[in-house]
């Protein structure tokens, strides 16, 4: 039975762009449109629709307001479509808060129409695999850090010659929090690619360095790695690591999407284990497809330690899933296990 999709925008062109790339796919069925919340509420109760793609700046009312009594009253998974301004990146982080499990940047801005529908099409599959609940959004507390962060002093572990590799994607704003927020200062360096839209990254970037201990960042091109930074991978851009004598940085380039995704989990993977070999951690976290599976395979067979989320913490048990039936994962474990797993593996 093919996905419903219902698409939210006041702008006539990007509601006709999304029915037309969305309806391309046969799994897919754009089963309406609306230029409005109002519009938009009166068709979801009609058509009963399994995914919903939603504007953020709208007439009559916003999409925040929006989603927030829709996730309280009848809540489906949410796409968010914003602009790539920087308010853009902040708001879109707050619509993931509220409840929305995928974002997307609208096309003309960073993407062509034949990427967007890359992506968009990704998307409104992953988001039809997650079960949401009703939450009441106007009594939710203030995010704070996801769990009291590991001491080092008692662990023993070696940072000097490690580095640590994440990738996730649907779901993978609140795992990373989860993960990065228990790294103590004194981590091992970190690379991370999560699939977001550029200027989200930069946006997600900032919320997870107030909240953690480790300096958290968007990466620039030939930054180098350092003890206690995490570099999160730019969106619309490629990150591989490299070396130069002792010391590690990172790379960023353009270039074609890997498993509809740019950045990849697969290149980062993949340099990590040409580059750090038996010096890395990697961990595969919650997301749809397959982006980072051979990668991390790659890496345990370079003599890096693998780990991958299990399916019961996972958002879409997709990129872990894949990993797990190849192989690459050392161990797998509970989404509150991986932070200190991976600091485990640097006594």
């Amino acid at each position: 039975m093919a996905i419903k999709v219902l698409v939210i925008d006041d702008s006539a062109m990007i509601r006709k762009v999304f029915e037309q790339e969305l309806n391309k796919d046969p799994q897919i069925e754009v089963v309406g449109t609306a230029p409005d919340p109002f519009v938009g509420r009166d068709m979801i109760v009609k058509l009963k629709p399994d995914v919903i793609t939603l504007d953020i700046e709208m007439p009559r009312m916003d999409g925040l307001t929006f989603l927030s009594k829709l996730m309280k009253y009848y809540p489906i998974p949410v796409v968010i479509v914003s602009s790539l301004a920087k308010r853009g990146g902040d708001v879109a982080l707050k619509a993931m808060e509220l409840g929305a499990v995928e974002v997307l940047s609208k096309p003309g801005t960073a993407y062509s129409v034949g990427d967007m529908s890359e992506q968009l099409i990704e998307k409104v599959k992953a988001a039809s695999l997650v079960r949401v609940h009703k939450r009441d959004n106007s009594v939710i507390s203030p995010v704070h850090s996801a769990g009291s962060v590991i001491s080092t002093a008692s662990l023993g572990i070696k940072t000097t010659d490690k580095i640590f590799a994440i990738g996730s994607s649907t779901g993978g704003t609140e795992a990373l929090r989860e993960v990065i927020t228990k790294f103590p200062m004194n981590c091992p360096p970190t690379v991370v690619v999560q699939h977001m839209p550029q200027n989200f990254t930069k946006s997600f970037a900032e919320r997870l360095n107030s909240l953690s201990s480790v300096e958290v960042k968007e990466a620039t091109d030939n930054e180098r790695l350092s003890i206690g930074k995490v570099l999160i991978a730019p969106g619309n851009l490629h990150m591989e690591i490299r070396r130069r004598g002792i010391e590690y940085f990172v790379t960023l380039f353009d270039g074609p999407m890997v498993f509809h995704q740019r950045p990849a989990v697969e290149i980062l993977f993949n340099s990590v284990a040409q580059y750090a070999g038996q010096n890395a951690v990697g961990a595969i976290l919650t997301g749809m497809g397959e982006d980072g599976a051979q990668g991390l395979l790659n890496m345990r067979n370079a003599g890096a330690n693998t780990i991958a989320q299990d399916e019961k913490t996972s958002v879409v048990f997709g990129m872990p899933k894949k990993a797990i039936e190849l192989g690459a994962a050392q161990v797998v474990k509970p989404l509150n296990e991986i932070a200190q797993t991976m600091l485990d593996f640097c006594k």
